[in-house]
């Protein structure tokens, strides 16, 4: 009885083993398969996007971006913002707040960190380029290019500086945090003297140049120039931040964005890297804020309340958070509706709030959400490895169930 029956609850024990695994696998299977079609049903320009060569795209690309030099020459009459606004103007005001809204997205979209004092690092860049260049300024003059770089420097200085002490802090309590510093900021352009409150600063300087009847390029009233300065630096941002997305710190950034104590567990340095989010994403804000100066040429402390803040932060999320493409749309559209239709511009943020409440139900990700493309690979070759698995499951299966076969047919014998 020993010799025959002795290796029978292993074989069952073997063949119930291999069909677990099959069903394990055939699960897998089932869930990969299923999100590959919610995913062609939520993203098919994406994944017609994705279909494309790479030299495919840079040829989209930059016929995109020649049209987008031409917006203000060719002054579409549908899209126009004329005869309340000047389309060049609002072209680059619209440019503008795409450039707010590329910063602003680095610390909301990719961190994960919500900050709702973003207007404070707008208005020390603003703040830089008027005390740096206006007559009425007593301090060291330079050349208003110079304050661009100056700018960002000191910009950034601040977002150490308000990151170190906060950035332990998460969800409300971070965003109550910053949104006082960003109180802080204007109640100080107030009540200092050399700040000038309500006053300002007036004839803030801009970049050289003039043209033949000697009129500067870069006019006030000009917006054309200004335009094309700050399309170019977007652009020019956007790569870099690309980059930055896809190398260990964008990486960073998302694993602490999904899960901050996951990441910490797994040796990601968190505090470090919000600390880097905060300063990167500072010094765009203070880039926007020096040339949004130089194009206005008046600085004081009423253009940085904090309903411009909730306004940046609505760019992010009507755009798509964790979308760069997404927060550049979020801020050309939160800038142009109220420009476009003037009669209703005193209903803007009416207007700005249904839509989110509508995006956020159907919606939820923005209008061009986050694709997760730095784990795209990872899940290409998670479903290699389910696949490889199921195949061999099966090759395992044939002689299984041949070894069972026998096994039964011989026992039978015996009996």
């Amino acid at each position: 009885m020993s010799m025959t029956d002795g290796p029978t609850p292993l074989e069952t024990a073997a063949a119930e083993q291999a069909a677990e695994e099959r069903e394990a696998s055939a699960k897998a299977a089932g869930k990969s398969a299923l999100r590959q079609r919610e995913g062609r049903k939520t993203g098919y320009f994406s994944d017609r996007w994705n279909a494309l060569s790479r030299q495919q795209q840079w040829a989209f690309l930059v016929i995109v971006v020649v049209l987008a030099y031409l917006l203000p020459l060719i002054n579409p009459p549908i899209i126009t913002t004329e005869p309340g606004n000047n389309f060049a103007l609002a072209c680059f005001d619209m440019a503008r707040f795409a450039l707010i809204a590329v910063g602003l997205n680095v610390v909301v979209g990719y961190a994960g960190l919500l900050d709702l004092g973003y207007v404070a690092f707008f208005a020390v860049g603003s703040y830089c380029a008027a005390m740096l260049t206006s007559p009425d300024s007593p301090f060291l003059h330079i050349p208003y290019l110079w304050t661009i770089p100056v700018a960002m420097a000191v910009t950034m200085f601040f977002g150490v500086v308000l990151g170190v002490p906060t950035l332990r802090l998460r969800g409300d309590y971070l965003a109550i945090v910053t949104l006082g510093f960003g109180e802080i900021v204007r109640i100080l352009a107030t009540i200092i003297p050399a700040m000038k409150g309500q006053v300002g600063f007036q004839n803030v300087g801009h970049p050289p140049g003039t043209e033949p009847n000697g009129a500067p390029i870069f006019s006030n009233s000009n917006g054309v120039p200004w335009y094309w300065l700050t399309l170019t630096i977007i652009i020019i941002i956007t790569l870099l931040v690309g980059n930055l997305e896809r190398s260990r710190v964008g990486r960073a950034w998302i694993a602490i964005r999904e899960d901050e104590d996951a990441a910490e567990i797994m040796g990601v340095p968190t505090f470090k890297y919000k600390v880097w989010a905060f300063a990167i994403g500072a010094a765009i804000g203070g880039l926007s804020g020096a040339l949004f100066a130089g194009q206005v040429g008046f600085v004081n402390n009423q253009k940085f309340d904090v309903t411009t803040s909730i306004l940046f932060l609505a760019a992010v999320v009507l755009g798509g958070a964790g979308n760069k493409v997404g927060a550049i749309l979020g801020g050309a559209l939160v800038s142009y509706i109220p420009l476009r239709f003037t009669a209703i511009a005193e209903y803007k943020y009416l207007i700005f709030g249904i839509a989110l409440v509508l995006i956020m139900i159907f919606r939820s990700q923005g209008l061009l959400p986050a694709r997760q493309r730095l784990l795209a690979y990872g899940r290409t070759a998670l479903n290699k490895v389910v696949s490889r698995d199921g195949m061999e499951a099966k090759d395992k299966d044939k002689p299984a169930a041949g070894s069972d076969a026998g096994a039964a047919a011989q026992r039978g014998a015996e009996a």
